[in-house]
């Protein structure tokens, strides 16, 4: 079976790298899903998203001479909008996830201020 560029094709996961996955092809060829060609959103534990043995679409980037295949998860996506994030939650938007932000460190440095209180502070030396 020939690999033509901008095919979609089903393969098995059979290896994962801390810079993408190996995707087993018809035919039996390899091609290499980069990091970046995984999800929309930042990946930063592929096995977050992936595992060994899991069934993937891809579409196929680039085939090179030497016979190395790219290939890509998140473009081989039909429907780019309403897409789900990494564990099947909806994707948050921009707004969204700097509300949560400023929530999250909000209660962070609260946090922070009670510790510091019941230490005495900062460069509270005494002498």
């Amino acid at each position: 079976m020939s690999i033509e560029v901008g095919s979609k094709l089903s393969g098995k996961i059979t290896g994962i790298t801390h810079f993408g996955a190996f995707v087993l092809l018809p035919g039996g060829v390899t091609g290499l899903v980069h990091i970046s060609e995984i999800s929309d959103e930042y990946v930063k534990d592929i096995h977050d998203y992936l595992k060994i043995n899991d069934e993937v679409t891809v579409k196929v980037l680039n085939v090179d001479p030497s016979g190395k295949i790219a290939l890509s998860i998140r473009q081989a996506q039909d429907n780019p909008s309403g897409r789900q994030g990494r564990r099947g939650r909806p994707r948050q938007s921009f707004e969204d996830k700097l509300s949560r932000f400023m929530r999250e460190s909000e209660d962070r440095l609260q946090a922070l201020r009670r510790s510091e209180s019941k230490r005495g502070g900062r460069g509270g030396r005494r002498g």
